[in-house]
């Protein structure tokens, strides 16, 4: 079969399953590429380190935004995923975080919070997935005023697996739904332009997005990031970090020698022979936390220029149809990034954050640390360190075997998270219950050798380590 019968099989499918024309257009953009031979790898030798950028905590000209920028910004949250790290099979923003409110209760009271009384401005928007977005849309009913339109998200939409040796849609008649895959959240372009939000956005005089994960608390509306991002005359600006050890196997930013425009590196786009140079956090210092700032209007200019998808760089995952049945068919997964974007944009910039607006949940540890007294919420709702911490977080891990299923967390912390403020790091081997009362102070071990659950009691513990028993 041609390319041209094979691409006509993958559309046909897709229209079937009612995906709009701008993700079909992105989707067999990418195929035509992998047709070509191109797998998205970024080779250390097409790339430069970026060596210097403007730093938030040093900024000091410039204004913060003013009440009529802040009334021409749209806030988006990427709601897509599900709690399946934790062994969960429901929405990941759902899950408890303090007392009873979950990850969307922070969320709709900081978009109110921005909001002058009778406002609808700034806008809200989470992109849900097909999985998310009844249980979501239900959630936020306890929150009627916080959508302006009757629209409170839009969808990601979905991709088809693709065969790995003929590129034609995967047939998995056992479970049909296993023939699609979510093509990533530079999924975000196309969905908000198909769906007709972006065109709406526009007219009702919005001009400046900003889009973040709904499991990263830290990822709040600064003021002076927008004041910056608008007088620049930026059409894209991301946020970024300064990578440490513990970031050395995530992607990355760098530069493209040949045009100067900024790129991302994602850990699948590099080359097994330049792992080293990847890791390398003195050489590639700063990693996207995905919180991203758009032009919106310039984004719909570079849609129309591209035929309603923007050429994003290419990731390729080789899967098998069923994950879990290594036998069954290969096949390939085409997603994108949304912050690969940056090198879509004549005028694109980042910034360097404080590693407060990056507090991703993806580990029960990561959410015990949220939990502690390591954080508070501010008179704006925003679930932040402390003081004290000095920008930076507890290092928190758990046993997997013990604490990874939320389900099994809750059980061994049944009294609730130990005082973080003053620990730079808690690992914890073996099954232990916390009992009410644990101080942890420095760096700080429990170990129960045994398979029985052995309680820690109440105290003090500093930088030591600890056999329960």
């Amino acid at each position: 079969m041609n390319q041209a019968a094979t691409e006509e099989l993958i559309a046909h499918k897709m229209r079937a399953a009612g995906v709009p024309q701008p993700t079909i257009t992105a989707f067999l953009g990418a195929v035509r590429r992998v047709v070509a031979g191109d797998r998205g790898m970024l080779p250390e030798s097409t790339i430069a380190p970026v060596q210097t950028l403007p730093a938030l905590a040093t900024m000091t000209a410039g204004p913060a935004a003013d009440r009529e920028t802040l009334r021409q910004l749209a806030v988006v949250k990427l709601n897509g995923g599900l709690g399946t790290s934790m062994g969960l099979d429901r929405t990941k923003s759902l899950i408890r975080v303090r007392g009873e409110d979950a990850f969307l209760d922070f969320i709709a009271r900081q978009v109110l919070g921005l909001r002058p009384a009778g406002a609808r401005e700034p806008a809200f928007y989470l992109m849900d997935s097909f999985v998310t977005r009844q249980e979501t849309v239900a959630y936020l009913k306890k929150y009627p005023e916080l959508s302006a339109d009757g629209e409170v998200d839009f969808l990601q939409n979905m991709v088809p697996k693709l065969e790995a040796e003929t590129l034609h849609p995967a047939h998995w008649p056992a479970q049909p739904d296993l023939e699609w895959c979510p093509p990533g959240h530079g999924d975000f372009y196309p969905s908000i332009l198909g769906c007709g939000l972006l065109d709406r956005l526009l007219a009702r005089g919005i001009r400046y997005a900003f889009i973040s994960n709904a499991d990263n608390l830290g990822a709040t509306v600064d003021p002076k990031v927008l004041g910056y991002f608008a007088a620049a005359g930026l059409s894209f600006l991301m946020e970024v970090c300064e990578r440490t050890a513990a970031d050395r196997k995530g992607g990355h930013l760098a530069q493209r020698p040949s045009d100067g425009r900024l790129v991302l590196r994602e850990s699948a786009q590099c080359p097994k022979a330049d792992e080293g140079a990847f890791q390398d956090i003195g050489r590639h210092r700063f990693f996207n936390t995905n919180n991203l700032w758009v032009r919106l209007d310039h984004a719909r200019a570079e849609l129309a220029r591209h035929g309603g998808a923007l050429p994003l760089p290419l990731i390729t995952n080789a899967k098998t149809v069923d994950p879990r049945d290594p036998k069954s068919p290969k096949v390939l997964q085409l997603e994108s990034a949304m912050g690969a974007a940056i090198e879509c944009f004549p005028r694109a910039g980042a910034i360097v954050v404080p590693r407060s607006r990056f507090a991703p949940v993806k580990t029960t540890g990561d959410l015990l640390a949220l939990r502690s007294d390591a954080y508070a919420v501010t008179e704006a709702g925003r679930l932040a360190l402390v003081a004290a911490r000095q920008g930076q977080p507890p290092v928190v891990e758990l046993d997997a075997r013990y604490y990874k299923v939320l389900a099994d967390f809750e059980r061994l912390f049944d009294s609730g998270a130990p005082s973080l403020v003053a620990c730079a790091s808690l690992r914890v081997t073996g099954p232990v219950r916390f009992a009410a009362g644990v101080v942890c102070r420095g760096k700080v071990e429990f170990v129960n050798p045994t398979l029985t659950v052995r309680t820690a009691p109440a105290g003090v513990y500093s930088d030591q380590r600890v056999e329960v028993g």
